[in-house]
């Protein structure tokens, strides 16, 4: 690896401006090469990120041989097809997320990292922020005691445009992939895999699901999620335990600050300083990785996003929400109500 770590970003859009903005906090990055299907918008990111190499198609970007790692910011459908491009070039891969549309995706992009000996990590970069750092260490430490239930929901308001990569079903559309995918996560993270799944999701008028309602049922422990585009809601999380609670304020997937309750005591707040929106967290874990010699992060692993892939299919098979151009357990079903897709 290079002194100074050569970053490239594949697909533009707001995702990507957030992640290169972020990378100013890291003092050894360098973003070194953007693409995009067009020239001209590679070259105006390019100018506002002073960009030394700008690809006007993403076939291009894997042609240069001094990068150290591609940060994949493409619409969830092109992930798979892009991060495979970017694995058999030997370049390392920080995917957006969701890391793919289904888990038999993820199966493929996992075998070929681990074939070529190559680095690949989901950027769930809630994951490296210094506030769910210090949630698990107060969990570990006993700080609520048992926890007994995770209650988490991620929503907002989106103008309905069929075409957005929010409502657009050829695009991946929808709140449970979009958003409703940290909510999963935290309870993933918190509480493991779960016994039973309980689900149910509103389907809008371009077939994505609009808002998505799931309930994680354990022996003795529960998760309570919800997600949506259509609605503005709180987007707060609480970690409920035997002996307090964690509260991650809103919105809680890139919160400053945490509240610690032990029932009987004083709340007590803890603020976090970040230089920046937060991820370049992620990034670092990257360069740390690739540093070692790892093809896989310790803290977000290959396991660890196959079982949010699989949790993330159950609970749209359960709800409801296919993707006909990439799910085969989808069949079309024409009622009075319209089209709807359902298990075969």
């Amino acid at each position: 690896m290079s002194k100074v770590f050569k970053w490239g970003i594949l697909g533009l859009g707001k995702i990507a401006g957030k992640f290169a903005e972020d990378l100013k906090a890291l003092p050894n990055a360098q973003l070194f090469a953007v693409a995009s299907r067009s020239i001209d918008k590679a070259n105006e990111f390019g100018e506002r990120f002073n960009v030394p190499h700008r690809y006007g198609s993403y076939e291009e970007i894997v042609k240069n041989n001094e990068l150290d790692a591609v940060y994949i910011a493409t619409p969830h459908v092109y992930h798979c097809d892009n991060t495979l491009m970017c694995l058999e070039h030997n370049i390392p891969v920080l995917c957006e997320k969701p890391l793919a549309i289904n888990s038999e995706q993820v199966k493929r992009m996992i075998s070929l990292a681990k074939f070529q000996k190559t680095f690949l990590m989901e950027a769930l970069w809630t994951r490296f922020l210094p506030t769910t750092q210090k949630a698990l260490e107060w969990i570990e430490e006993g700080k609520i005691g048992k926890v007994k239930i995770v209650k988490a929901d991620f929503g907002f308001k989106a103008d309905l445009d069929p075409k957005s990569r929010l409502f657009n079903l050829d695009l991946g559309g929808g709140s449970l992939l979009d958003v409703g995918i940290y909510p999963v996560f935290l309870a993933l993270l918190i509480l493991g895999k779960p016994d039973q799944i309980k689900a149910m999701a509103t389907i809008g008028k371009t077939q994505v699901d609009e808002a998505c309602s799931i309930l994680l049922k354990y022996k003795n422990q529960m998760a309570i999620l919800d997600s949506s585009v259509t609605a503005q809601t709180d987007t707060v999380a609480i970690i409920y335990g035997e002996k307090g609670s964690i509260k991650f304020h809103s919105r809680w997937h890139e919160p400053t600050s945490l509240t610690l309750h032990v029932y009987g005591e004083e709340p007590q707040d803890v603020f976090f300083d970040y230089p920046s929106k937060g991820y370049h967290y992620e990034a670092q874990e990257v360069m740390n990785c690739i540093g070692k010699g790892q093809i896989e992060s310790k803290l977000l692993s290959f396991d660890f996003s196959l079982d949010l892939m699989e949790l993330l299919d159950e609970i749209r098979m359960e709800a409801g929400i296919y993707y006909p151009k990439y799910d085969n357990m989808a069949k079309v079903v024409k009622s009075d109500e319209g089209i709807r897709f359902s298990k075969n």
